[in-house]
């Protein structure tokens, strides 16, 4: 039977929800490693909305992430809130600035800001089903160390040495990694790559979200 992976989501465009090349490129590699996928998102409000053309805050306009999530998924999006491991083998993040300022605070608080409730459950829930975890581009410290570091996961967003210092803060260990590959944390089942915290294009970043979902879905037997 075709493993199951669900994908969470956190809006739709790299400044203020999920980068969508490492969605669509997690999507294709979960398909093309013979595996199935359904997309998941928090129901709440974006933090701020990004004139993408601009790079500007687009004042007074408010987005759902749930909403905007469901154009990455041609519609087919369900409530984070509603996710249970039990029906999925892994739980896969893409990146994007949405995972540090919707799926948790830390864009503005760092290593001391909080994860949204749902999001934290989803991760905490899949742990403990023993299911493996994949974390791409800034999610690996926005969530994956925001929620595991106590447990001392180890982790990579690349090399760069800031964020790095962040996702050690949390408790985690920070592995320096290339963007064409994954670190595996066998013992957490853990799975994490750099992606466009490196790039620098879509090659690059296709070939470090393909190894970590050939990871993740080895971590399933």
């Amino acid at each position: 039977m075709a493993r199951k992976v669900a994908v969470v989501l956190s809006g739709c465009g790299v400044y203020d929800g999920t980068e969508i090349h490492e969605a669509v490129l997690t999507l294709l590699a979960i398909e093309e490693a013979g595996a199935t996928w359904h997309c998941f998102a928090p129901d709440i409000e974006q933090m701020h909305v990004i004139d993408h053309s601009r790079g500007t805050v687009s004042e007074g306009e408010a987005r759902s992430v749930l909403v905007e999530s469901a154009r990455i998924a041609r519609g087919d999006v369900s409530n984070l809130a509603d996710y249970d491991p039990s029906d999925y083998d892994a739980l896969v993040f893409p990146g994007g600035f949405g995972g540090a300022k919707n799926l948790s605070d830390f864009a503005v608080n760092g290593a001391e800001g909080t994860v949204n409730s749902d999001v934290a459950a989803a991760v905490v829930a899949t742990q403990a089903a023993g299911n493996p975890l994949g974390f791409i581009c800034i999610t690996p410290v926005s969530v994956g160390a925001m929620t595991l570091g106590s447990k001392g996961v180890a982790l990579t967003i690349g090399t760069d040495a800031g964020t790095a210092e962040a996702v050690e803060t949390c408790g985690a260990t920070h592995v320096d990694c290339p963007v064409e590959e994954a670190v595996i944390d066998h013992e957490h089942k853990v799975v994490s790559t750099p992606a466009y915290m490196l790039g620098p294009g879509v090659a690059d970043v296709r070939n470090g979200i393909k190894q970590l979902v050939d990871d993740v879905v080895s971590l399933c037997d």
